[in-house]
């Protein structure tokens, strides 16, 4: 039979000692906590308070609890308190008590004032963006180091998952990507045709049309829908595999993650995507002649010598120019969110997420660089 939680206190030489007994257990709590509430705001004489815990017979984390609120209180008037006695048993249990009591309440950020608030948030995001930074830069060295190797030994480059990942991001995204890139181009030759009669100037638009696809909107329109469809995949793919401990597999048998993994999407990426830019680009064209022969009565004929007219060498490469930057950094945020994961289905689908918001916004980041820069040199 076990005992009910209670205790005495008492006072001798300006001590005040608060002796516990009995098993202080969640099914004794609601019994002791009355009289502690009452104890705990009598005005004991002295500047120290004796917990003594010798007599406990049980403790768990409610019991544990109950002495360190009132311990709490004490120190609230002014009273030092300390704790002696504790079987060894229980002395883990109360340690982490106390410790979760001792640390800050969460609440004390929500308490802050808003300016303060927002450039915590601010920082934060900044610490983490810094983060990222550095992990992908740290994968981009432990891919530039893998193709090295692969140079002075060919044979550690796997070509059958090359070619199979050029078909997953290449091949298998030309339906997609062929369809958008069609549609957008005739809504922007009807949207510029419409525009530029106004003005007498509705000759233009195949100028239009082939300025911004070959310059602009083919490659962006092509990389975002690759870092939706493949930089997802990339992130989903290695995150089970990190999930379900394959990537640990693979380094026992004495492989490298990097060169098995990493390395054939990154390239097979590398060398899809200027060839899907340039579809693409096909594609749009295709759009744009087709608005234009519906809506300003233009033949084949004229388009293609009105397109010869307005885009020249540079125009049609600065698109495709960009396409292998764009791919190496849509791969590699993909990879390095893959290899994120913890260990969790929820870990698997958030980092998948950031993955893509991560390589879109960096395309888009890397998409305004480029205008600058080629924009600069006169190109």
């Amino acid at each position: 039979m076990s005992d009910a939680a209670s205790f005495i206190t008492e006072e001798r030489g300006g001590r005040f000692t608060f002796r516990a007994m009995g098993d202080w257990t969640i099914r004794h709590a609601a019994a002791v906590d009355a009289a502690l509430a009452d104890v705990s705001v009598r005005k004991a004489r002295g500047r120290e308070v004796t917990f003594d815990l010798s007599r406990i017979g049980r403790l768990d984390t409610a019991g544990a609890f109950l002495l360190e609120r009132t311990a709490q209180h004490f120190a609230d008037q002014g009273l030092a308190a300390e704790f002696e006695g504790l079987p060894d048993e229980f002395a883990a249990l109360f340690k982490t008590v106390r410790e979760s009591a001792a640390a800050p309440p969460e609440a004390m950020h929500e308490r802050r004032s808003l300016p303060v608030q927002i450039a915590a948030k601010v920082g934060d995001a900044l610490i983490a963006a810094g983060e990222e930074a550095r992990g992908i830069t740290g994968y981009f060295g432990l891919f530039l180091a893998a193709i090295w190797r692969a140079v002075k030994a060919p044979s550690r480059l796997r070509l059958v998952p090359l070619v199979h990942h050029m078909e997953k991001v290449g091949f298998d995204a030309l339906p997609i990507v062929c369809l958008i890139n069609f549609l957008i181009g005739a809504v922007v030759a009807q949207q510029g045709a419409e525009q530029l009669r106004q003005f007498g100037a509705d000759v233009y638009t195949v100028n239009l049309v082939a300025i911004i696809f070959l310059r602009e909107v083919g490659i962006l329109l092509t990389a975002i829908i690759v870092a939706g469809r493949s930089g997802s995949a990339f992130t989903a793919e290695i995150g089970s595999m990190k999930m379900r401990e394959e990537i640990d597999a693979i380094r026992t048998l004495g492989l490298d993650p990097v060169d098995m993994l990493i390395v054939p999407r990154v390239l097979a990426l590398i060398l899809t995507l200027p060839i899907l830019t340039f579809i693409a680009d096909i594609m749009g064209l295709l759009g744009g002649m087709v608005a234009v022969m519906v809506l300003l009565d233009t033949s084949p004929g004229v388009f293609m010598i009105r397109l010869h007219e307005a885009a020249g060498f540079w125009t049609f490469g600065v698109g495709i120019l960009k396409a292998p930057f764009m791919a190496l950094i849509i791969a590699l945020i993909g990879c390095y969110g893959g290899m994120k994961v913890t260990g969790s289905a929820e870990s698997v689908g958030r980092e998948t997420t950031q993955s893509v918001v991560k390589a879109i916004f960096m395309v888009i980041i890397l998409d305004a660089l480029f205008a600058m820069f080629f924009t600069a040199v006169g190109i």
